[in-house]
């Protein structure tokens, strides 16, 4: 049992060792991140103010004020940085068709275990750098927040972050695993890539979507990913509700932990590797 600790202790190591090479991207790339926000106060600015013109005052769309939007924009990017796995199943994928995944075969280095270490190291490298830019955006943009939730509800919005995380890195390490069967899965992880992008919530609160088609979506896991944790905070989900959006979001996480899992050893009795 020490001897595993001491195995992941020094993977994790290694891995925040290599990702700080590239703290300077880590804060360049987390303020050009943000300049959309522009796009987005003008934009619900315009969608607000075309409301009040032709029906009146509009304080509200699908319960959100104009701040709130902001808001909540400014949220989604948070989780999406927790939930985002850039190259995670492609490059899962890539290895299976290279041969490259043989070292997971050969050595005692669980891969699943591996990646997940390798990408803790990546989000903690890249909140110590991102954290000022983050703090400057937010401080910048302060008007536009109700205030800090209360502390129960900032637990869980901490605790959805990390689920957020989790269910991330699992959901796109099954699709990768997918390469044990197929060859090419680069136009799926495209098609995957265009539902995440919308129907996370990343784009607009789920809660705009009428009737039907919201409560489809919203149970999809794909919602937990941006919008969740965002609504969360902004205290749009709360009590009962609360409770259980987070426990749908635990066996989110656990039911995509079982399929990378077994999708990978399954995949390994199909796979078939070749050569030195």
């Amino acid at each position: 049992m020490l001897a595993r600790l001491a195995l992941w202790w020094t993977i994790l190591r290694i891995s925040i060792e290599e990702r700080l090479i590239y703290r300077g991207d880590f804060a360049l790339g987390t303020l050009m991140r943000f300049l959309p926000i522009v796009t987005q106060i003008f934009l619900w600015g315009a969608v607000f103010s075309a409301l009040e013109a032709r029906g009146g005052p509009a304080q509200q769309v699908a319960g959100y004020t104009y701040p709130d939007f902001i808001a909540y924009y400014l949220l989604t990017m948070v989780t999406r940085a927790f939930s985002s796995m850039p190259g995670l199943a492609s490059g899962i994928a890539r290895d299976i068709r290279s041969g490259a995944v043989k070292k997971y075969l050969i050595q005692p280095v669980d891969m699943i275990g591996f990646l997940l270490l390798y990408r803790v190291a990546h989000k903690l490298v890249y909140y110590a750098v991102a954290v000022v830019p983050f703090a400057a955006v937010f401080y910048l943009l302060r008007g536009y927040f109700p205030g800090w939730p209360d502390g129960p509800t900032m637990l869980a919005y901490v605790a959805s972050l990390v689920l957020s995380f989790l269910l991330g890195f699992f959901l796109e390490a099954t699709l990768g695993m997918i390469g044990f069967w197929f060859l090419e899965v680069s136009s799926l992880l495209f098609v995957y890539m265009l539902f995440n992008f919308f129907f996370s919530g990343h784009m607009f609160p789920i809660d705009m979507l009428p009737g039907a088609w919201g409560g489809l979506v919203k149970s999809t896991p794909l919602v937990y990913l941006a919008y969740f944790p965002s609504a969360v905070f902004l205290g749009k989900i709360a009590g009962a509700e609360l409770a259980w959006g987070l426990a749908i979001q635990c066996g989110w996480v656990a039911f995509f932990l079982v399929t990378a899992w077994v999708a990978f050893r399954r995949g390994v009795r199909h796979y078939s590797g070749f050569g030195g």
